[in-house]
């Protein structure tokens, strides 16, 4: 699958009481990856014919990150689309490591519609190898 990488930076706003970088910062960092590697890929019809939401998120917190540390996000679609659905995983390493590892399930929605339909094969084949 084709991998797509971005830097995320922790800002002092991103850091919670514990001095790390908060959870829902990680979250809104995996959908703000995941959206990019979209952009990145998608022909500007598959864009303006369809859009992402996220079904589910499994995130794993493996080591604290500080303000003004930075991690590489790097992030690809797992196995082909189940229908509508996909995993996309994505990994944030940096110094010491890797801080978080997620697995998201996303479905695709029709704009026009507005509902969810069936990925379609040449969508699909924009995320493979």
């Amino acid at each position: 699958m084709t991998r797509f990488e971005r830097s995320f930076t922790a800002q002092p706003a991103d850091i919670d009481e514990l001095g790390h970088v908060n959870n829902a910062v990680w979250v809104r960092w995996v959908q703000e990856v995941a959206v990019a590697h979209w952009a990145a890929l998608a022909s500007p019809e598959h864009q303006a014919a369809y859009f992402w939401v996220i079904l589910r998120h499994e995130i794993d917190y493996l080591r604290a990150l500080g303000e003004g540390q930075t991690v590489v996000a790097r992030t690809w679609v797992g196995e082909a689309a189940r229908g509508a659905r996909f995993d996309r995983f994505v990994e944030f390493t940096g110094e010491g490591g890797t801080h978080v590892r997620a697995k998201t399930t996303w479905a695709i929605v029709d704009r026009a519609s507005g509902r969810v339909t069936r990925v379609p094969k040449e969508v699909a084949a924009t995320f493979a190898a």
